[in-house]
């Protein structure tokens, strides 16, 4: 069943391809887009994912508010993005192509479930007459496709119910699309027997419109031609596909792990950070606790509570719980316990846009609690990054005693990536170092335990844990004497502290990598610098730019506080300095304030992440006005090149392959 070629009709071969899969919220989108991404993985492409969730927990059958997405990115070389834009659309209904039309470019090609297009579906998507036969669709190759009659057929001598047997189209078009795209179906009939193991019948539906899809694009004669994207070239080494949320879980219960902490998470479930706690509830083995508290407040209380007793304490949330949280990573703070906030994300304010993605709790992060109360922030770049991001929050929270917020996001929570398993070796060693005698003797020789002690080379206090002879001691919100730790209201003391306190956190500088650094090839005079999601696109619009030829470095941070220590230098060194962010401009005030440097913002808050195609514009517009100042507004976003699923097309000077 997974043989697709033909002597008569061999695949076309692609350098790589874009495929969204859109449709109801209830008709299984998500699935069959990360059935297929598992599929490609397993043929060894690189890939990037983007789900697409509607915000309603049960929109309206149909209208565009229920339309629910995946698009997934392959290809035989190294790719950091998504796509910028589809070549192939699954529509399965009218309001799955509205809503996505504008997404792609002219040549791109629509597949619909055509059975969908009857007029309560038209109205309801918006469509006055149907866009299958209006000929608004002129500008790209449409298939209609009977995907719901067919997937009822298939399944009715299975003694399958029609409304039962439906439910399963969402097979039927990854059948097909896996027809298409030469991927072997073994492992998804394989995944459908076992993941459907107690429900026979959906077992049996699943399968059938699996094999009929498949087979329809075998039979049907309706495509020009199958195609085929072959592996991409990796490092050896064994890899699994991994989303942000689970690599940022393995991150936690690997950092637990190499402190010999036990792992406690206290939280309370959101949107988009709540697969976090889903993913660790599952390995008790590893000593994870998980704990769902009735509030946001509850949960990180609860985290705090179990750093003081010893543990790795966790809490895991999204913007509007940072909000609550506030008040008690004050408390975090000023106790100088070790805790990870770790953030996911998403539009705001309030709840805002609960499923989009968004960058903009960075300066909350900085400075969203009151008194003078810094904190180290790190934020992964890339979905598989998410892990080594999660196990520097907890190095540096174990070893300078202070909670660290991780900035993730809604993108690179859901999307998905190869990950190459690390050896264990591989993974940084976290002494807790926790207290272990007295360390202070007064002036008449008498043993104590000072809780505020510092260690002269971090300004780290002691980490003693309750219930160790000895070491006895009180910690709370109110100021406390240095060394000592009683409570104390001197104005000379609490100056004393709170530089304490912000020079231990400035002194990270020094213990963490210099700027991670592009340069490219000759002299550049424009650097493009970016943190976290906006990686990917950053990375492909200078690489467009340069096949271009122009020079152009990029520079992306993983620690936004401290910065580098080496940052300033690096800043210096370009007459012009963008910054791409997916909020209104916050990390290039901070570049402004620190380094005195023009930072020249490039900004969406759009829900989605940026293009290729517009942060290619962006760094051009910026080329072509050196000199004149800042991109207005950033330039509108224009399309890539104009593709068709059996073609990739150049760009000037790009080797015969389009960046990602």
């Amino acid at each position: 069943m997974s043989d697709t070629s033909s002597k008569e009709h061999p695949p076309q071969l692609l350098d790589r391809v874009v495929i969204r899969f859109a449709g109801d919220s209830g008709d299984g989108m998500q699935l069959a887009g990360d059935r297929f991404t598992t599929s490609s993985a397993l043929l060894g492409n690189d890939l990037a994912t983007f789900p697409d969730f509607p915000a309603e927990i049960r929109a309206p059958a149909g209208t565009l508010a229920g339309v629910s997405a995946f698009q997934v990115h392959i290809s035989d070389h190294d790719i950091s993005t998504p796509g910028d834009a589809p070549n192939v659309l699954v529509a399965m209904n009218p309001a799955a192509l509205r809503a996505n039309l504008d997404t792609l470019p002219p040549g791109a090609t629509i597949i619909v479930n055509v059975d969908a297009f009857e007029e309560r579906n038209l109205r309801k998507a918006g469509y006055e007459v149907n866009p299958l036969g209006d000929g608004s669709l002129s500008a790209y190759t449409v298939y209609e496709v009977p995907m719901t009659s067919i997937t009822t057929e298939v399944s009715k001598d299975a003694g399958v119910k029609p409304r039962d047997a439906e439910r399963s189209k969402n097979f039927f078009a990854l059948g097909l699309i896996s027809w298409l795209y030469t991927r072997p179906v073994e492992a998804t009939a394989a995944w459908v027997n076992e993941r459907y193991a107690d429900k026979p019948l959906v077992q049996e539906a699943n399968l059938r419109a699996l094999k009929a899809g498949f087979h329809f694009g075998e039979t049907a004669e309706l495509f020009e031609s199958s195609y085929e994207v072959r592996p991409a070239e990796l490092a050896p080494g064994e890899y699994v596909n991994i989303t942000g949320n689970t690599a940022t879980a393995w991150g936690l219960i690997a950092a637990a792990s190499r402190s010999g902490l036990p792992l406690f998470l206290g939280t309370y479930p959101i949107t988009p950070a709540s697969d976090i706690l889903h993913e660790l509830s599952k390995h008790k083995e590893f000593g994870v606790r998980t704990f769902q508290a009735e509030d946001e407040i509850a949960g990180i209380g609860a985290a705090l509570g179990a750093s003081f007793g010893g543990a790795l304490g966790v809490t895991t949330t999204s913007g509007p719980g940072i909000d609550l949280k506030a008040e008690m990573i004050g408390l975090a703070i000023n106790l100088e316990l070790p805790l990870l906030i770790i953030d996911v994300q998403r539009g705001g304010p309030s709840t805002g846009l609960p499923t989009k993605t968004e960058q903009a709790d960075l300066l909350h992060a900085m400075y969203g609690r009151h008194g003078e109360a810094p904190l180290p922030i790190v934020a992964p770049k890339t979905p598989s990054d998410c892990f080594a991001a999660t196990l520097e929050a907890a190095r540096l929270a174990v070893k300078y005693r202070t909670p660290v917020m991780l900035l993730s996001d809604g993108y690179l929570a859901n999307g998905t990536e190869p990950w190459r398993l690390p050896e264990i070796d591989e993974l940084p060693v976290i002494d807790p170092g926790f207290a272990t005698g007295t360390n202070h003797v007064d002036g008449d020789g008498v043993a104590a335990f000072w809780p505020y002690l510092r260690d002269p080379d971090t300004l780290a206090r002691p980490w003693a844990p309750p219930g160790l002879a000895g070491l006895e001691h009180r910690i709370g919100g109110l100021e406390k004497e240095d060394g000592t730790g009683n409570v104390n209201y001197d104005g000379a003391n609490h100056e004393r502290m709170t530089r304490l306190r912000a020079a231990k956190i400035a002194g990270i500088a020094n213990d963490i990598p210099p700027t991670e650094l592009d340069p490219g090839e000759g002299d550049a005079a424009i650097l493009v610098i970016g943190w976290g999601s906006t990686y990917g696109a950053i990375a492909a619009g200078v690489q467009r730019a340069r096949a271009r030829g122009h020079q152009v470095a990029h520079a992306h941070l993983d620690h936004l506080n401290p910065f580098p220590a080496d940052l300033g230098d690096v800043l210096s060194r370009y007459e012009k300095v963008l910054v791409p962010e997916v909020n209104l401009g916050q990390l290039s005030r901070l570049l402004r304030a620190e380094y005195l440097v023009d930072a020249i913002s490039f900004t969406q808050v759009k829900g989605v992440p940026f293009r290729a195609a517009s942060m290619e514009s962006a760094i051009l517009e910026l080329i072509n006005a050196r000199g004149v100042g800042p991109v207005p507004g950033g330039p509108s976003e224009g399309a890539p090149p104009a593709e068709h699923p059996g073609r990739t097309f150049p760009s000037n000077g790009s080797n015969g392959k389009v960046a990602d």
